[in-house]
């Protein structure tokens, strides 16, 4: 089973960056899939999911309206399009999968997303 991630990097605030997560080893189609982030010294955060074929997705508060999550289940993969970047949002960007049962849960190895001027 493998999660890669993608697409992380330095942006200026307000810039945009779109994060890819390639999955392999495992039927993508049947996990739901979410993006978290995690700062040093704190708690992972859940910013956004989206259920396994695409029909609804939710969102931290936090990137409401900024952030947008999307899957392609032919390819495996799922985005995360990120606009309007604060520097708050700055953090290691992890992707999950998620079967509920029986469980099944994996992670990626995360990418590093900077947002400063």
């Amino acid at each position: 089973v493998q999660l890669v991630e993608s697409g992380g990097g330095l942006v200026q605030p307000g810039g945009s960056l779109r994060l890819s997560c390639a999955a392999s080893g495992f039927t993508f189609s049947r996990y739901d899939m979410s993006w978290h982030r995690q700062a040093p010294g704190k708690e992972r955060e859940l910013v956004a999911v989206i259920t396994s074929a695409g029909g609804s997705t939710n969102y931290a508060d936090s990137v409401k309206g900024r952030f947008t999550i999307s899957r392609d289940n032919a390819k495996n993969t799922v985005y995360m399009q990120m606009n309007g970047l604060k520097t708050e949002d700055t953090d290691v960007y992890y992707c999950n999968a998620l079967k509920k049962w029986p469980k099944e849960d994996y992670w990626g190895q995360g990418t590093q997303v900077t947002v400063s001027s």
